[in-house]
């Protein structure tokens, strides 16, 4: 019997901000573009799904005149991301 994959976690771009926060510990929103290869828009609005689902804080602040976005992993979704990397393993046998 399989786990259905976690909504949340199953979209490459949130895949992609969770796997680079559980090494990275926090983000700021250029380095996540940068690794997630997206748009601006596209980033915001996938930050804003992990945000409401709990796995990340988002911290804004300013730097100089410019918007500073800052993203960390919760506890939440660090568990999260372990599960859906377990569930992935039960579907490809390893």
């Amino acid at each position: 019997m399989y786990n259905e994959l976690d909504p949340v976690l199953n979209t490459p771009v949130r895949l992609a901000i969770v796997s680079a926060l559980i090494k990275t510990k926090q983000a700021d929103f250029a380095y996540l573009m940068e690794i997630t290869n997206t748009t601006q828009g596209n980033l915001s609005h996938q930050i804003k799904k992990l945000h409401e689902a709990a796995y990340i804080e988002v911290t804004k602040t300013f730097k100089g005149n410019y918007p500073h976005t800052i993203c960390k992993l919760t506890s939440k979704g660090k568990k999260a991301f372990e599960k859906y990397v377990e569930d992935i393993k039960k579907y490809l046998h390893l």
